[in-house]
């Protein structure tokens, strides 16, 4: 797929919730040929600091470029003082995307960790015009790291939230919701973004049932086009870039 480097207007820049904000952007040329499950590369400055781009899932792409993100370092919080109007160069869309579910899945359940959540919300936008229930596991540190489902809601998505500490939904990780999924009948697919130890349990639970999984997999990212080889997993295949190759993969050829 092309990759287009755009000079994207602000639209607006807002936070949604005690952790984390919502990024749109007037970037029509990406968000008309974006995937669920790709990204962008966004460079903050015109400065050295930060001197590289930062990566971003594609939240949604609709009418404008949706980013979610959360303010971790220098990068993070440096966009968040972006007001409309400015501009910020993007590379887009990268990466490869999330497979559509086969026609004999009726079931389709997304698990998210903290900030993993943003692919999948324009995944969701693709699944509505398939015929599979479609049911959002999510998980957060606190209830700063949940925000207004609608959305999802909105898109037919049954949302199931736990925190570790229990101030919103069920108390524990995200792996207390698993039970929600009831794997017997091999009609369900899972999707994966989030941090790695809850990924690697979600291996191990579609491992265990025998279903089929896709990870989106986040790792920190240089040049974003697979040349630098900064972002390099080890998998059952090799050695594969998250930039260039992924960063979605089938869960079993992961090896963490």
């Amino acid at each position: 797929m092309k990759k287009i480097q755009h000079n994207a207007r602000v639209v607006s820049n807002e936070k949604i919730c005690a952790q984390f904000y919502r990024l749109c952007l007037d970037a029509k040329p990406i968000a008309e040929r974006a995937l669920p499950g790709q990204f962008v590369h966004i460079r903050i400055n015109e400065g050295l600091q930060p001197f590289f781009r930062r990566p971003f899932s594609i939240y949604r792409a609709k009418k404008y470029l949706e980013i979610l993100y959360e303010v971790v370092g220098v990068g993070t919080r440096l966009l968040s003082e972006k007001k409309t109007g400015e501009r910020l160069d993007i590379l887009g869309p990268l990466g490869n995307s999330f497979s559509m579910p086969p026609d004999d899945v009726s079931r389709v359940v997304m698990i998210a960790g903290g900030v993993g959540v943003a692919p999948f919300l324009l995944l969701s936008d693709f699944l509505k015009s398939k015929k599979c229930r479609v049911t959002l596991l999510y998980g957060g540190r606190t209830k700063g790291h949940v925000y207004s489902m609608a959305a999802f809601k909105k898109n037919g998505c049954r949302v199931h939230i736990a925190t570790d500490d229990g101030s919103v939904g069920a108390r524990g990780r995200v792996a207390v919701l698993f039970k929600k999924i009831q794997p017997g009948n091999g009609d369900t697919m899972l999707y994966t973004c989030g941090p790695k130890p809850m990924m690697h349990s979600v291996q191990r639970f579609a491992r265990m049932h025998n279903l089929a999984c896709e990870a989106s997999y986040e790792e920190v990212m240089a040049c974003g086009l697979g040349a630098c080889l900064g972002c390099s997993i080890k998998t059952t295949k090799g050695y594969k870039t998250v930039c260039h190759d992924g960063p979605v993969f089938d869960i079993q050829e992961i090896i963490w």
